[in-house]
């Protein structure tokens, strides 16, 4: 396994991070109980979650995925230094959770201490806005014309930010939380807080987390080549696209249990015919060299110049050894070309 710097945190990450949304639905603790062994076993030492999870969210599956890590952090009190667990606050929305409210100082204060009380730790590595307060252009919303910019008030936002830049540095001050990110969030997201950090001695965003694959690469150029030049990490979330990159929902297909099975809080927006077509077409080359699709997915994301930690799920072990093993794989130029060809007649095809 190979390990990448956490943005400036001082915190090596590996190149895997084990993705945990779906236990409380689709898997139980059992199972992320043998997911966290193999994880660590094969020398991935970071592992995401978040208050909101498990997946699809649900006032019942609300802090399901912390409480099962913290059961396991609980009975593996000497393994907590080997890893590095991110969590993060969810946003506005969800009338479940502060009453759908914005991110605030005190929103950030009171649910840190309720992350901290569900995964049984006295620190959180890695704490991170879900999503900004605003609308941000991300779940299908990237298109031109389905946001008005200019509608938002830019300086209420601006305040807003410091606002939770200081809840964070409660959190930091306090030893409860070590380092903050974003998720979900934007080039100017970004500036603005590293901004707002430098100005006001505020703790500084060491990371970004936000949906990157071969079906959804928006963030390459600008905003990864921000990451680069600002040593702030991103980590890609849901590199194989809810699965479709695996191949499992070609020809209309729904396996039993698998994601694309269960209510999607915004829909099924990535099942389109140019998806499908896209991944046929990938699926190809991947077997052309003997590996999986998802793999083939996985190893192009891994590769890509900018990314520091890919954040991978399964609902199985044969999954999640599948999807680890890609990260051990080099795509050699040939077959970058291969799939550089299908990503260019398929850029942004949901």
């Amino acid at each position: 396994m190979l390990y990448n710097p956490l943005g400036r945190s001082g915190i090596n990450v590996s190149r895997v991070c084990l993705g945990s949304m779906t236990w409380g639905v689709q898997n139980n603790q059992a199972d992320a109980d043998e997911q966290i062994a193999y994880a660590l076993d094969h020398g991935v030492n970071f592992i995401d979650t978040a208050e909101m999870y498990a997946v699809p969210p649900t006032p019942d599956t609300y802090g399901k995925t912390e409480q099962i890590i913290g059961d396991w952090l609980a009975r593996n009190k000497q393994r907590r230094d080997e890893l590095v667990i991110a969590t993060k606050i969810a946003g506005n929305g969800l009338s479940w959770v502060r009453n759908g409210q914005d991110i605030t100082r005190q929103a950030v204060i009171e649910a840190v201490d309720h992350s901290l009380q569900r995964l049984q730790t006295d620190v959180i590595d890695l704490y991170q806005l879900h999503w900004p307060n605003r609308t941000s252009p991300h779940f299908a919303k990237q298109w031109p014309g389905m946001i008005n910019f200019s509608d938002a008030n830019t300086q209420q936002h601006i305040d807003g930010m410091l606002d939770i830049l200081l809840g964070l540095n409660d959190c930091v001050q306090a030893g409860k939380i070590k380092h903050c990110g974003l998720s979900d969030d934007t080039p100017w997201g970004i500036s603005q807080y590293l901004r707002l950090s430098e100005q006001y001695n505020l703790p500084r965003m060491v990371s970004i987390q936000n949906e990157f694959s071969l079906l959804h690469a928006k963030d390459w150029p600008y905003l990864i080549e921000q990451c680069i030049h600002e040593d702030v990490a991103y980590l890609p979330w849901s590199p194989l696209a809810t699965g479709l990159l695996s191949g499992k929902y070609q020809n209309d297909a729904r396996p039993n249990g698998s994601r694309w099975t269960l209510v999607q809080r915004n829909g099924l927006f990535r099942d389109t015919k140019q998806a499908h077509h896209a991944v046929s077409e990938y699926a190809e080359i991947a077997h052309s060299i003997n590996l999986s699709p998802a793999q083939l997915a996985l190893a192009w994301c891994n590769q890509v110049d900018g990314v520091s930690s890919t954040i991978i799920g399964a609902t199985s072990m044969t999954q999640l050894k599948d999807n680890i093993a890609a990260f051990s794989i080099t795509l050699s130029p040939t077959v970058i070309e291969q799939i550089n060809n299908v990503f260019r007649r398929y850029p942004m095809p949901f």
